[in-house]
């Protein structure tokens, strides 16, 4: 995991420690993981991840922060 390429939102910027970063391996699978905590990765089937961010982009989870 060490060698991935980790990206974060540009909505991030400033905020070092608080990030969701992800990053694909050489075979496209994807990788998730909390910038403050980067030794806990997930490995999401690429599917789900789709399926999570294009609800994300609905803004079915905007209610969830409060």
């Amino acid at each position: 995991m060490s060698q991935l390429r980790w990206r974060k939102s540009s909505f991030s910027e400033g905020h070092t420690d608080t990030c969701v970063e992800l990053a694909a391996d050489s075979i496209g699978t994807p990788h998730l993981r909390e910038s403050d905590d980067p030794e806990v990765v997930i490995s999401p089937a690429p599917a789900a991840l789709s399926a999570f961010l294009r609800a994300a982009r609905a803004g079915e989870f905007d209610r969830l922060g409060g």
